[in-house]
């Protein structure tokens, strides 16, 4: 009989598991802050249940966790480790330090099937999606491998959904996820210090606005759709215009004040001229919005060069200039290829876009 694996169920799951086990829900609770808060694996350490019920739940679950196969550590601290799944694929996760935050940045899918071109993880196609416990056992691992602050701090202050994949076309199991993330009972994040990156997918933006409150930041990269559609191809699917939208109808009506994070990748010569940055602002006028420029990091048989710090300044300063907050995305983990855009893992591609990149350098 297949054991079902409780990492992955949050707390109204974990109730209806407890209850088809003839269990008061209460258990749930308990159950949730040994898994997340204290890292308990073993049913038989968890010490407030009875000898019967330890018996019962592990002859029908388990807490399974998928593995640390490489650890990598950069010279500014920034961590990544390389993490397999039990299908073969690896997946990546990735630490940053800072002076007042952790940030954990999570992978959400095995590849992605939405082939921007200026990103990695793009290039290696796609296989499936992460399932829940995938998704929280990245953090799991990462509290573990991280340890305690000598200081009693938390270490982990922020989760951004920016790894591999794109996280509103795996919805369920992220939205299980993130509420664990947010759940006081495993790790307490704030909506504030939780965000979703997404490329654009249109419905799945309305639905997240009801069912999890979360930070939103939307992966934009340029100010008119036919340079969009070429970098992001999503945006023939969901234009600018209806992006723009969904992002207006996420921060309406908010009970706290919400602000879009949009994401912009500086490309050399692509996206980085006066006139981008006009028209940048021209079509964010009426959104609240905060504004996270990035330079390009390269990988493997790209075309895309970063704009040079100049350019980026400039760029940064006109948004400043007409009443936009911008800042320039500090690089880092680049050494150990854990900067923005750069994370592969190893994906067995189910798309075939990896033979087709193939076949294509081989004609050019």
């Amino acid at each position: 009989m297949m054991r079902t694996n409780l990492l992955g169920l949050d707390l109204k799951g974990l109730e209806m598991f407890f209850s088809d086990m003839g269990e008061k829900p209460f258990r749930a609770r308990q159950l949730m802050q040994w898994m997340h808060q204290y890292r308990v694996t073993d049913f038989a350490e968890m010490t407030n249940f009875s000898k019967d019920l330890r018996q019962k739940l592990s002859e029908k679950a388990q807490v399974t966790l998928p593995e640390v196969l490489q650890e990598h550590i950069s010279k500014d601290g920034t961590r990544k480790w390389i993490i397999r799944l039990s299908c073969g694929n690896s997946i990546e996760t990735v630490y940053i330090p800072e002076d007042e935050r952790g940030t954990l940045c999570v992978s959400s899918q095995v590849g992605c099937a939405l082939a921007c071109t200026f990103c990695s993880t793009a290039q290696q196609g796609f296989n499936r999606n992460l399932d829940a416990s995938e998704i929280i056992g990245q953090l799991w691992l990462a509290n573990e491998y991280l340890g305690k602050d000598p200081k009693g701090k938390r270490v982990v202050t922020n989760v951004v959904m920016m790894g591999m994949g794109e996280p509103l076309a795996n919805y369920n199991n992220v939205i299980t996820a993130m509420n664990l993330m947010r759940d006081d009972l495993a790790y307490g994040i704030s909506w504030r210090r939780l965000t979703l990156s997404t490329s654009g997918m249109v419905p799945m933006i309305d639905k997240l606005r009801e069912d999890c409150h979360v930070s939103l930041a939307i992966s934009l990269h340029a100010a008119n759709d036919k340079l969009r559609s070429e970098i992001i191809p999503l945006n023939d699917k969901y234009p600018i215009s209806e992006l723009l939208a969904a992002c207006k109808r996420y921060v309406a009506g908010a009970q706290q004040k919400r602000h879009i994070t949009v994401e912009y990748v500086l490309l050399e010569g692509i996206n980085d001229s006066e006139q981008d940055a006009r028209d940048l602002m021209r079509i964010l006028k009426d959104l609240p919005t905060k504004i996270n420029l990035i330079p390009f990091n390269p990988f493997p048989k790209t075309s895309y060069r970063c704009s040079s710090k100049p350019v980026m300044a400039r760029f940064k300063q006109q948004l400043v200039d007409a009443g936009f907050v911008a800042t320039i995305r500090k690089t880092r983990g680049d050494d150990i290829v854990a900067a923005c855009g750069q994370l592969a893992g190893e994906v067995q591609d189910r798309t075939r876009r990896t033979q087709r990149i193939a076949e294509a350098l081989v004609t050019r």
